[in-house]
């Protein structure tokens, strides 16, 4: 009857333990793949924060690309509008100074005073040279102009890069990496 009784104990013993440990196993399995889904979805997240965060970087370094061509054709025109007025300048100095050399040639009192009301329109014209001047300082402020957008260009490149940076390394925690 012993061993009746510790037979049919073990058979009542040995599956309720396996049971048992089947049953923590099972737990323990269920809780690995539980943290493993939440450590998942965290870096999900951190992905699509970091790619929103690229989206934005990348609009405003289209438009701040654009603010850079806009500058670097407003200094290009500032150039050249500048180049005009300096070779007008020039013009008007060689006429004068041909105008003066046929002065002292020319005989007739006529002719010479034609020549003078010329020359002091030219010399007029000179003396109210601002035109250049404008044109320089309007292509100095287009030089500063286009310096102040290409930094921008480069601080928005500097963080693209940092942001490209950290997407390839997925488990450091993300920066605000737009402002």
């Amino acid at each position: 009857m012993k061993q009746a009784f510790l037979l049919m104990f073990l058979a009542v013993a040995i599956p309720t333990a396996t049971f048992g440990q089947t049953a923590s196993s099972d737990s323990q399995a269920l809780q690995a793949l539980l943290t493993e889904v939440r450590a998942l979805r965290q870096d999900l997240r951190i992905s699509l924060a970091r790619i929103q965060s690229g989206q934005i970087l990348l609009s405003r370094l289209q438009t701040q690309q654009a603010a850079v061509t806009r500058a670097s054709e407003r200094l290009s025109d500032a150039r050249s509008k500048l180049a005009e007025a300096e070779n007008h300048q020039k013009d008007v100095r060689n006429n004068l100074k041909r105008f003066e050399e046929t002065l002292n040639d020319e005989q007739s009192p006529a002719q010479q005073k034609e020549l003078r009301d010329v020359i002091n329109h030219l010399k007029s014209e000179l003396e109210d040279s601002i035109d250049v001047q404008q044109r320089q300082a309007t292509e100095i402020e287009a030089e500063h102009q286009l310096g102040a957008e290409q930094d921008k260009l480069n601080a928005l490149e500097a963080e693209l890069d940092e942001l490209v940076r950290k997407l390839g390394n997925p488990n450091e925690q993300p920066g605000r990496a737009v402002h």
